[in-house]
C-alpha cells in the first residue's frame, strides 16, 4: 500500500490522502476538497484515481467531489445516511473497500463529529487509520455542527482506543500545534506533549509529523481522561466536578473548553 498525504495550505488546514495499489497504480482519494492538488499528485506518481471516499458530509470534505468525478470518472463512496449528492455506493461499518489488487480498507463507524461519520482502517503492519474529523493529532473533532459529544466519547473508547498503538493516525486537518497548546493548558506537566510541541513548532507544513495511536495516548487529552493533573486543572473551571469524575464527564467538559479555547 502506498500513501500520499497532501497538505493543502488552505484556510481549513485540510489534509487529503491518496492510497494506491503498487501493482496496478489504481488509487483512492479521501475527502478531496482541493481536487486539483490531488489530481496533480496522482499524475506525478503515475496513479489513476478510481475511487473517492468521503468520511462525512461537511462541505470542506465533499466540495471537490463533482469536479473530481468529472476529471476521473471515479466512483464516489460515502457513509450511509450522509447528506451527500452523487454517491455511487453507501458505506457501513464492516464494509471492505478494495483498491487495485493489493489494498483493502475496512470501514469503521465513527460517529460523534457528525452522526454519519466513517473512518478507514488499513489492517497492514503497522496499520493506518484515516479518521477524517473524528480524531486529530492531539485533539478530537468538534460536535457543534450535527454531532454529539457523548457519542464521540463512545467512538474514542470503543472504536479507537482498542486499535494497536503502532497504528499511524491520518486526520482530516492539521491542528497539531493549537491542540498541543490546549493539551498543555489542561495538563501542564505532560512532558511528552511539551517535547512534541518543541519538535514540531517550526516544522515544514508540507512535511508534517505523522503520529501513532500510542503517541496520541501520551499527548492527547481526550485519551488521558484519568490524568490527575488534567482533572485538577479541569476542576478549576468546573468546581462542582467530583474528585473522581467519570471519564465521559471529563471528555465532555474538555470538548466544551476546546470549543471556546
Amino acid at each position: 500500500m502506498l500513501v500520499e498525504q497532501i497538505w493543502t495550505g488552505n484556510a481549513y488546514c485540510n489534509f487529503h490522502y491518496l492510497i494506491a495499489c503498487p501493482e496496478t497504480n489504481h488509487a483512492l482519494v479521501i475527502d478531496p476538497l482541493e481536487y486539483a492538488q490531488c489530481l496533480d499528485r496522482a499524475k506525478e506518481r503515475g496513479w489513476t484515481i478510481t475511487q473517492i471516499v468521503n468520511t462525512h458530509e461537511h462541505g470542506d470534505h465533499i466540495g471537490g467531489n463533482k469536479p473530481m468525478k468529472q476529471a476521473t470518472g471515479a466512483k464516489l463512496l460515502a457513509p450511509a445516511g450522509a447528506n451527500i449528492a452523487g454517491v455511487d455506493h453507501r458505506l457501513s461499518a464492516g464494509d471492505v473497500i478494495t483498491v487495485g489488487t493489493s489494498v483493502t480498507l475496512r470501514v469503521l463507524d465513527t460517529p460523534g463529529h457528525t452522526m454519519t461519520h466513517i473512518s478507514l482502517l488499513a489492517d497492514t503492519d503497522p496499520s493506518h487509520l484515516f479518521c477524517g474529523d473524528t480524531l486529530f493529532n492531539a485533539g478530537a473533532g468538534n460536535c457543534h455542527n450535527g454531532g454529539h459529544t457523548e457519542t464521540l466519547y463512545q467512538t474514542f473508547m470503543e472504536q479507537l482506543a482498542p486499535l494497536p498503538d503502532t497504528t499511524w493516525v491520518h486526520p482530516g486537518h492539521d491542528y497539531l500545534i493549537n491542540n498541543l497548546n490546549f493539551a498543555l493548558d489542561r495538563e501542564p506537566d505532560n512532558q511528552a506533549a511539551r517535547a512534541l510541541l518543541e519538535q514540531v513548532f517550526d516544522q515544514a507544513p508540507n512535511q508534517p509529523l505523522v503520529t501513532t495511536l500510542g503517541q496520541e495516548k501520551q499527548i492527547n487529552p481526550f485519551f488521558r481522561l484519568d490524568s490527575p493533573s488534567l482533572v485538577t486543572e479541569l476542576r478549576k473551571v468546573y468546581p462542582d466536578l467530583p474528585n473522581l469524575p467519570q471519564p465521559q464527564t471529563v471528555f465532555v467538559k474538555l470538548r466544551e473548553l476546546r470549543n471556546r479555547w
